[in-house]
């Protein structure tokens, strides 16, 4: 850990440990985790405290972990992790809220950045995170009759409805899926040095 990042966790921690806020160094950067109902209050004081000036969202982004550790995992299932950015101080912080399964809901930082509006909705769309007071919370990459939201680790690969043309209604109309899903297993395994543990498909060459 650097000396910048260690100051960082010390400050957060001296700053938000009140409120239940944990603050460690993961992969070289200081990461606080905060209960979800002190999100706001959180966010404001980053922006806004000398200490801490996080005056950018550079990104936000949802975590789905029920599949996190190969299946070990047992804290919630959701995540929104922001990224913050110091200019002045030249500090970067990962922000992390977590959420539960049957209503993954948080408050919306719209206001205190407003880069966070489209993070927001592509979060929504993706993992089905309903962000409270968002002023315009819908689908931004799906289409609008999409039905699940596709980044679930439980999303079916083949998806749940599909679209085609329907030349006698004039218009777009939605179907049951009529892919069979498919599953890929390798049936050849490559027994070469030089692959050491690599998979080749049948009817290959593997004297490729």
């Amino acid at each position: 850990m650097t000396d910048s990042v260690q100051k960082l966790v010390e400050l957060i921690t001296d700053r938000f440990e009140g409120i239940g806020g944990i603050c460690k160094e993961a992969l070289g950067e200081a990461t606080l985790e905060i209960p979800r109902e002190r999100l706001l209050e959180c966010c404001r004081a980053l922006r806004d405290e000398a200490d801490f000036a996080f005056e950018q969202l550079i990104d936000l982004c949802a975590v789905d972990y029920s599949t996190f550790g190969e299946g070990g995992w047992d804290g919630e299932r959701f995540a929104v992790v922001y990224h913050l950015l110091s200019i002045q101080h030249n500090r970067r912080l990962r922000l992390r809220v977590f959420l539960d399964d049957e209503r993954p809901m948080v408050d919306s930082v719209v206001d205190i950045w407003a880069s966070a509006n489209w993070f927001e909705r592509e979060a929504f769309d993706l993992f089905g995170i309903l962000f409270e007071g968002h002023p315009d919370l819908r689908r931004i990459l799906t289409d609008y009759g999409f039905i699940g939201h596709p980044f679930r680790k439980d999303f079916p690969l083949t998806g749940n409805v599909e679209m085609r043309y329907d030349e006698t209604k004039g218009r777009v109309v939605y179907q049951p899926v009529s892919i069979e899903p498919r599953i890929n297993i390798p049936r050849v395994i490559r027994h070469d040095h030089r692959f050491a543990g690599s998979v080749v498909e049948k009817g290959e060459n593997s004297d490729a």
